[in-house]
């Protein structure tokens, strides 16, 4: 597997496809994308997985992680989320933030995130924000 920064554009099917199928693909793309970092993770040159981080001062949001149905639970989600926590550091950055899906808090859990209990809907899915000091 190879992760590499990738255009927005590219994220927009597998967001589509995963998080939102029963939505228009333009409702999954964002007016912000233009502005953030977007990565993919690849299986022979396949795109399997995407994120995109926007980066606002000294903190980092990443939003739309999301891994095809085929390639989940093989720890590809996790990479990313390594990967883009390295990027953090890099840049010196003192938190990383997510609106997280109730259903999928355990696993943000996982890399030492902790729910802020700032909950909220969005079209019908109930989300959290979680985040974590780095």
């Amino acid at each position: 597997m190879e992760i590499k920064a990738i255009e927005a554009s590219e994220t927009w099917m597998i967001r589509h496809e995963v998080m939102w199928p029963e939505h228009p693909i333009a409702f999954v793309k964002l007016e912000e994308d233009k502005l953030g970092l977007h990565f993919g993770a690849f299986d022979n040159g396949k795109l399997i997985s995407i994120v995109s981080c926007f980066i606002t001062e000294d903190e980092m949001q990443f939003r739309k992680l999301a891994t095809l149905e085929a390639y989940q639970g093989k720890g590809i989600a996790s990479e990313l989320l390594q990967y883009i926590f390295q990027i953090a550091k890099q840049k010196q950055l003192r938190k990383i933030w997510c609106n997280a899906r109730m259903n999928k808090k355990s696993f943000y859990e996982k890399f030492g995130m902790v729910d802020t209990h700032k909950n909220f809907m969005k079209s019908g899915k109930e989300f959290t924000i979680m985040e974590i000091l780095i």
